[in-house]
């Protein structure tokens, strides 16, 4: 299981690198400061963003201006910073990288291993309930046959 995720999130990170760019934004100006949505792989909880109005030039030589969140404290007009981008010039999340890729193959490799173990323990757990729970009812019946005399002197046994 683990193998194959693996497998699967590396060829998504070689696709992500083909798709996306890396390229050099300049600030138009600034909009407003935000907490944004966390984003998984870069930011964390506690950063606050800029939101500017930017402009940048796609891979496929066409112009763009948006506004884009950035990590930049005071935003000055002219300043410059790098998004990633897809082939046409939309801004797109940053691509995955390799190693972290890789963390991912593991957790779902253990979490997929302690699923089967889970799943081996409860049929365990049920086989061993059912024993257990027709000895019992083999042991009731032969209770029930030796009758209310078991164990009496001169009772037949």
């Amino acid at each position: 299981m683990g193998g194959a995720t693996q497998d699967a999130l590396q060829r998504s990170v070689r696709e992500q690198h083909e798709s996306r760019h890396r390229v050099a934004a300049t600030v138009i100006g600034a909009l407003e400061r935000s907490r944004p949505a966390i984003d998984p792989e870069g930011a964390s909880a506690g950063d606050l963003r800029s939101r500017v109005l930017a402009a940048w030039t796609a891979p496929d030589g066409s112009r763009h201006e948006a506004p884009v969140l950035v990590g930049i404290d005071d935003p000055r007009a002219g300043e410059r910073f790098a998004i990633w981008t897809d082939a046409q010039g939309r801004t797109s999340a940053r691509p995955l990288d390799s190693a972290t890729a890789t963390t991912h193959a593991v957790l779902a490799g253990f979490g997929a291993a302690m699923s089967a173990a889970a799943l081996v323990e409860t049929a365990r757990r049920i086989v061993v309930w059912r024993m257990v729970h027709d000895r019992y009812a083999r042991l009731e019946r032969e209770w029930s046959r030796a009758g209310p005399d078991w164990g009496r002197t001169g009772a037949d046994s």
